[in-house]
């Protein structure tokens, strides 16, 4: 079952590359005017220039940055538009040794990845509820459910988007609002010219494509759940991985990213 989305306006974090661009493509497709957010200007106006069959509006903005979101909620309610969806998609990870790692590149890390979703969410979560047929999908990680050594504040980040974003689903399966947590493994985006390439750590690669279809289908249930990963193998070692203990869970973890 796919999702209508004729008549709503959506804003996308992170829309500039990867699942946030495949994410416009596929709203478009369905209908959905769009906000465009991202750091680089020009990958946004390229993609707008692609969607020509909807209304785009391009909001370069670093999420990172204090005030950022206040200013985008500004920007918008200075044109007159109002939302009907948000999709939290930017975010980024840092691999290595947590005493080896930037003190400042966490501290962006952390404001991206935490900090800007619960201040987007909150900001926008009453006008999205109010339109009695909004989204909000907050993009969680398989690293969400296990302790990820090596990985520890970007694992840790994406268990709290997790537990955060299931914790709206409950407050509002009444108000119309549609929340999802969206859990994708590992996924042919840029994510791993920034974490770096042993970040992979020879997983096995989804496409922007189906990590999209995967939301997009589940949202057009009659009664979506509260989060879904994606892939059935990912489906299947999340199931698995409830049977491990907690010792046992970071151990292995930490025997993929070469951890001692």
């Amino acid at each position: 079952m796919t999702i209508d989305c004729r008549g709503m306006r959506v804003l996308i974090t992170g829309a500039s590359a990867g699942i946030g661009a495949q994410f416009a493509r596929e709203l478009a497709r369905r209908g959905a005017d769009l906000v465009l957010v991202a750091r680089r200007a020009e990958r946004l106006e390229a993609l707008a220039a692609e969607l020509k069959e909807v209304e785009v509006t391009v909001l370069p903005c670093d999420l990172t940055e204090p005030g950022a979101v206040a200013g985008l909620a500004a920007e918008l309610q200075a044109r007159g538009l109002k939302l009907t969806g948000l999709i939290n998609n930017a975010g980024f990870g840092t691999f290595g040794p947590f005493a080896g790692e930037d003190a400042e590149r966490l501290r962006a890390e952390i404001a991206l990845d935490v900090s800007a979703v619960v201040e987007l969410s909150r900001t926008f979560v009453g006008e999205l509820a109010a339109s009695g047929r909004g989204l909000l999908v907050n993009v969680a990680s398989m690293a969400a459910y296990a302790p990820v050594p090596r990985m520890a504040v970007y694992g840790a980040a994406k268990a709290f988007v997790l537990s955060f974003t299931e914790a709206l689903w409950q407050e509002h399966r009444r108000s119309g609002l549609r929340v999802l947590a969206l859990s994708p493994g590992a996924t042919r985006t840029e994510f791993f010219d920034v974490a770096g390439p042993e970040a992979a750590a020879g997983a096995r690669m989804h496409s922007p494509e189906l990590v999209v279809e995967t939301a997009l289908r589940t949202l057009g249930r009659r009664n979506p759940p509260p989060s879904v990963a994606v892939g059935r193998l990912n489906r299947l070692l999340l199931t698995l991985s409830r049977l491990l203990n907690r010792r046992l869970a970071v151990m292995a973890m930490g025997a993929l990213n070469g951890a001692r």
